[in-house]
């Protein structure tokens, strides 16, 4: 089973308009209210390419009852901590120019009992998972080394731990050195300060990243793809050419791909390949966190993996 770590859910709430005028009264043509979170996305594509997943975390007031019903009517299975703060709303207005204007709440303060309860539930799930997925930002209350306690544990069961977060909390986790991070060259650079201007260069950083206990990193480039290290191996994964509708969530998605393709024992070059393929079939749809099992199928035999150490 694939345990999927949602810490931070929302309500999505997409608009769509003409235009944004400041200061205006302004009408959406179109509105959209959907589940959202990175973790979310990343248990939505894991169900969909049929494997058993269970989606965890905190949900909280009656957005967190929206997002609990429609994960039900996803098929997603689920087991999350209630807390009294509400789960947060993410408001995207995406206008006729093709901007996307995003404003994101912050999220409910967690107190340090649900912080307890959410550890109990964490250990009891862990039990029954093979893998674990950790995606997205964390709630208020929560300090900032709470993913690499998850890690920990994890790594105490013998489980691997993929890892999806940025900022401070990414920093602390890449310290307790989970099986799989996925960070994009400006995190790396934020991270470490060093330049990145190369391909090399990120050749380099995926084996500094291997020589420091880290499994299977993998630095995203992109449309261009990634590039991978694993077992003091580095590859490159070029994606095909294809009609871009929206490539939020892709990421999430190609994350879902590589737990599955850890579930099922794939080996590494076809779990690549299945991260790549879930990842791009995200971006040809409208939807975010969602694929077409038939169109990753597709997509599978059309991704290029080349090691190049």
């Amino acid at each position: 089973m694939i345990l999927v770590i949602n810490l931070n859910a929302s309500v999505d709430k997409r608009y769509r308009m003409k235009e944004l005028t400041k200061g205006e009264v302004m009408r959406a043509a179109e509105v959209d209210n959907t589940p959202g979170g990175k973790g979310l996305h990343v248990a939505n594509v894991a169900t969909i390419l049929g494997e058993d997943c269970i989606a965890t975390g905190y949900l909280g007031g009656k957005s967190g009852e929206f997002i609990g019903e429609k994960l039900n009517d996803y098929g997603i299975k689920q087991d999350f901590v209630k807390v009294a703060g509400e789960t947060r709303s993410c408001l995207a207005i995406i206008t006729d120019d093709g901007a996307q204007t995003e404003i994101l709440e912050p999220g409910p303060v967690v107190t340090a009992e649900e912080q307890e309860a959410f550890l109990l539930k964490y250990r009891e799930l862990l039990s029954k998972a093979s893998v674990v997925v950790a995606s997205g930002s964390m709630p208020q209350g929560l300090p900032k080394n709470f993913y690499a306690t998850l890690i920990e544990i994890a790594k105490a069961e013998h489980k691997p731990f993929l890892l999806d977060t940025s900022g401070e909390a990414l920093v602390q986790g890449i310290a307790a050195m989970p099986y799989f991070i996925k960070p994009n060259t400006d995190e790396i650079r934020a991270i470490k300060g060093t330049n990145i201007d190369s391909d090399e260069d990120v050749v380099r950083e995926v084996q500094l990243f291997m020589a420091d206990g880290i499994k299977l990193p993998v630095v995203s480039l992109g449309a261009r793809g990634s590039i991978a290290g694993y077992n003091n191996h580095v590859y490159r994964v070029t994606v095909p050419k294809i009609q871009c509708k929206n490539p939020v969530g892709s990421g999430d998605s190609f994350v879902a791909g590589i737990a599955v393709g850890i579930e099922r024992g794939m080996a590494i070059e076809d779990i690549l390949s299945l991260g790549a393929a879930c990842g791009t079939a995200n971006a040809m749809e409208d939807e975010s966190g969602f694929v077409r099992k038939e169109v990753v199928d597709e997509l599978f035999g059309q991704i290029k993996i080349e090691q190049l150490v």
